[in-house]
């Protein structure tokens, strides 16, 4: 049997998703075939390219100015732009999954989402279409031609009453929690990690994202990390710059005297990191939130981007899995204080408990392909 997982590279958070479901199902169903393909590359690379720098560009010069276009794609002139450019795109997508054949679709973009229930309600494909919703709250864009699409899979019961209210059948939604790698369900081995980083066992280890692309766009990030280090005698901190070679160096300068901060521009072992941290720093991207609830760590929401990410924030923080430190409060004194109140992490964890799952790729697989 084939599969076919879609997905777009607006933010990384998709793709994760796409590549956790790809893992999970050869790990799971070693006979079946899996491709992995990014839809809006694959259909027009010039629109591919301009939307993608769009995003990123308003994302992170224009912040509120990409918040407010998200919030007007929902309805109105903007959305039904969109939909009209996925309309004109899915013929294309079309003619692939006819080429390609496949017995089941996920789709871990919106757009992929809508283009396939476009084609369904033409009788174009028959594909069975299973929907990652990749955030902590919907988007009207997920849910366009909705009642041709077999299930949707949701991180929250929240989520599932609003789809629901929307008009979505009960029976079509999942509420498993995001995709995420099978790493997260691993038993590590904690000293072993620990003496791999140089860190200290009797030390509270906080694991600190800056956001890579986006970390110096916003100052506060350099303010976040300087406090740290000033309170480096009393914990260890692992530092991750992601792919941004000024905030790699600007944080390299920051800790060169503190030997209880590591700075590491890139690791593949979050989940070992994770596993052996007693706090998360973030932005609350959909799955880096995921990976941090199923690790069973408490997360600090820093610098979330207006619309889907101050939307995950705002799940998190009312819910009791993390805390929001915004920029016009005195984060210096604000993250001191989170560090040091064991008494409401160890609240945050036992609320975490009850949400986050390791396994919700495995548990994706076993209903789409036992319905």
């Amino acid at each position: 049997m084939k599969v076919v997982i879609f997905y777009a590279t607006y933010g990384g958070g998709h793709l994760s998703a796409a590549n956790a479901m790809k893992e999970a199902i050869e790990k799971e169903y070693p006979k079946m075939e899996v491709q992995v393909i990014d839809c809006m590359k694959y259909l027009n690379k010039f629109i591919n390219y301009v939307t993608v720098k769009s995003y990123e560009g308003l994302s992170k010069n224009m912040p509120k100015m990409w918040g407010r276009i998200y919030k007007a794609s929902r309805k109105g002139a903007i959305a039904a732009f969109s939909n009209g450019v996925n309309k004109m795109l899915a013929n294309k997508l079309g003619k692939l999954i006819k080429e390609l054949n496949p017995d089941y679709i996920i789709s871990a973009h919106p757009f992929s989402t809508q283009m396939c229930g476009i084609l369904k309600s033409h009788k174009k494909i028959t594909v069975p279409v299973a929907t990652i919703l990749t955030d902590f709250k919907y988007h009207e864009q997920w849910l366009v031609k909705h009642e041709y699409l077999e299930t949707f899979f949701t991180s929250n019961e929240d989520m599932k009453k609003d789809l629901i209210a929307y008009g979505i059948k009960e029976s079509k939604i999942y509420v498993t929690g995001l995709p995420i790698s099978q790493k997260f369900s691993n038993k590590f081995n904690k000293e072993e990690i620990l003496k791999e980083f140089n860190l200290k066992n009797n030390l509270k280890t906080v694991l600190f994202f800056a956001g890579g692309k986006m970390g110096l766009a916003r100052k506060n990030i350099v303010i976040f990390m300087k406090t740290l280090v000033k309170k480096s005698k009393d914990i260890q901190v692992v530092a991750v710059s992601g792919k941004n070679p000024k905030i790699y160096e600007t944080f390299k300068e920051i800790a060169k005297d503190s030997e209880n901060v590591k700075v590491l521009e890139f690791t593949d072992k979050v989940a070992e990191l994770m596993s052996v941290s007693d706090l998360v720093i973030t932005k609350p991207g959909g799955i880096t939130s995921s990976e941090s609830l199923a690790s069973n760590l408490p997360i600090v929401i820093i610098n979330p981007i207006p619309g889907q990410e101050e939307e995950n924030a705002e799940f998190l923080e009312n819910n009791g899995l993390g805390i929001w430190i915004k920029e016009d409060k005195d984060i210096k004194k604000d993250i001191l204080k989170i560090i040091d109140d064991d008494e409401n992490l160890n609240k945050i964890k036992n609320n975490i408990k009850k949400v986050g799952n390791p396994n919700a790729a495995k548990d994706i697989c076993e209903i789409i392909f036992n319905k």
